[in-house]
């Protein structure tokens, strides 16, 4: 994204500047790490149009994905990143004697030295520090990877004036936790190894809930449509800053939506509720390459016990969070959680797509005559359907532990794609899965009153019981109910343990925490 031509958070206002120039100052090599499409080119380049600005160094911004397409070929792979340096040289310094440099270097040297040779004899040739940033280093893989990284290790000790004296490497993860397949030696070697000369990792976050509504107000100076209050705090909630949302929420709002257009008519709650469902639907790339992720093994290992409200999570692998969280799926300050409500809504629904074509069900069958949403009946009927299912649903999917809960997730948004709306809360070590059901008297937004319902979640697992498993729901039931102002609550407890018949799972009764009701479903 070009920072003049659109609303944007100065890129710098995002960083620890002063931090980061004591870095190169000090002459460091360190790691700057974001999720995708959080801002990290954007970054970059006002950094290095800063570091010029100064007269101190110079300073290039490149970016080094065009070398993944040719993957393990050092031989093709290091000429594309000299390629690409001698053409940002070029555009952004205006040094025209990098074309010759790189023509004389890949003509003398081996390939697996070219690029520290190149970049010792350009630094030599200017009493200005030279400093580099490499965007998308993560993207280069296998042998070439290690090459691009051992050549920059090799000239570390020649810095300043015969290498760059800082260089940042850019990507989704820490440099450290790269497991980089060598085909050439068929064994990994840790980016760590390769480059152990890394001094920080540094993390670019997302946007603040002042940020975000300082975009929005830019919106409001440039063209008078105003966002109301309640539409702003929603554009947060479901977001909590994830830069590419927080845009793509507001631009399907003010733009892509036909309402939205006309300037006089302010932005409502309901518009950012309309361009959730819409992005979703879509299946825009953003969503698309999230989604993507949860068949890694590694996402799994983080997804699964959350959606499976699983307690067990002492064996979770460090390695396994601290990758989820780089490439901004999960957050861990205090809570292991998924990132936002919008992330929370696009992974149930994506693993369970393919059995949500199979659920013949519509709103309509569960609505009195006065369009209010007959909860017990939805969940009478669910009871039904997961005793005839779920035993051949939980053998087709990947996500075996949570097989229940998702089945749950996909019987009910199949039914509130007719209407309604589905708020999601799960988490690690919260031991449930609560969902919030949002109706709509009549089935639509904003024309009448909208009921609340409380689901929540429970597995009934080896070595607990269900009184206490039932005792414990239904308080927590309760306390969601309070939080909720929901009119109706309704604890699920999925008995998984084994050798139990379907006529002792299935049961409904009726239970109190004080003199709040709680409707009990056995599965």
């Amino acid at each position: 994204m070009e920072a003049e031509e659109h609303y944007c958070i100065p890129p710098l206002d995002r960083v620890d500047l002063d931090e980061i120039l004591q870095l190169i100052a000090w002459r460091r090599y360190f790691v700057l790490r974001a999720p995708r499409q959080t801002g990290k080119t954007t970054t970059l380049k006002a950094l290095a149009e800063c570091l010029n600005a100064s007269g101190r160094y110079r300073c290039l911004y490149i970016n080094v994905e065009p070398a993944q397409a040719f993957r393990e070929d050092i031989a093709s792979a290091i000429p594309i990143v000299l390629a690409e340096l001698s053409k940002r040289a070029v555009t952004m310094l205006g040094d025209g004697t990098v074309h010759s440099l790189r023509n004389e270097v890949l003509a003398d040297e081996p390939t697996g030295m070219a690029l520290n040779v190149f970049l010792s004899r350009w630094a030599a040739g200017d009493p200005k520090p030279l400093v580099l940033l490499v965007d998308e280093i993560d993207t280069v893989i296998g042998d070439s990877l290690i090459s691009v990284l051992r050549q920059l290790w090799a000239g570390y000790d020649l810095r300043p004036t015969d290498f760059p004296q800082s260089v940042i490497l850019c990507g989704v993860r820490d440099v450290r936790d790269y497991q980089i397949f060598s085909a050439k030696g068929q064994n990994f070697t840790s980016g760590g190894s390769a480059f152990n000369i890394k001094a920080e990792s540094l993390r670019l976050g997302d946007f603040t809930e002042t940020e975000v509504r300082a975009l929005l107000a830019q919106h409001t100076a440039e063209t008078g449509q105003v966002f109301e209050s309640s539409a702003a705090e929603r554009v947060w909630e479901l977001t909590l800053g994830q830069p590419w949302l927080v845009n793509a929420l507001a631009q399907q709002a003010c733009f892509k939506d036909k309402s939205g257009r006309d300037r006089s008519c302010a932005i409502s709650e309901g518009a950012i509720d309309d361009a959730k469902e819409t992005l979703i639907l879509k299946r825009v790339t953003h969503l698309d390459q999230l989604a993507t992720t949860l068949r890694e093994d590694r996402v799994r290992r983080v997804i699964e016990p959350m959606l499976a409200d699983s307690e067990a999570l002492l064996e979770l692998p460090e390695d396994d969070l601290r990758y989820a969280c780089d490439l901004g799926l999960v957050r861990d300050d205090g809570e292991r959680r998924i990132a936002n409500p919008i992330y929370r809504e696009v992974i149930p629904r994506r693993l369970t797509h393919v059995v949500q074509g199979s659920i013949m069900r519509r709103a309509e069958s569960f609505l009195d005559g006065a369009g209010r949403l007959d909860v017990p009946k939805l969940m009478g009927d669910f009871q039904a359907y997961f005793r005839q299912h779920s035993e051949a649903w939980g053998m087709t999917v990947k996500y075996m532990a949570a097989s229940a809960q998702l089945l749950l997730h996909a019987y009910l948004q199949k039914v509130f794609n007719s209407g309604g709306r589905i708020e999601r809360e799960y988490a690690m070590g919260r031991g449930r899965t609560d969902l919030l059901l949002l109706w709509p008297q009549g089935g639509q937004w904003g024309r009448g009153k909208v009921s609340r319902h409380v689901i929540e979640c429970k597995a009934l697992r080896q070595g607990r019981s269900l009184a206490t498993t039932v005792r414990q729901g239904v308080r927590q039931t309760a306390g969601y109910m309070d939080r909720c102002a929901a009119e109706s609550g309704h604890l699920l407890v999925f008995d998984q343990r084994p050798g139990r018949s379907w006529e002792e799972r299935i049961f409904r009764r009726e239970e109190h925490s004080g003199r709040t009701p709680v409707s009990v479903w056995g599965m």
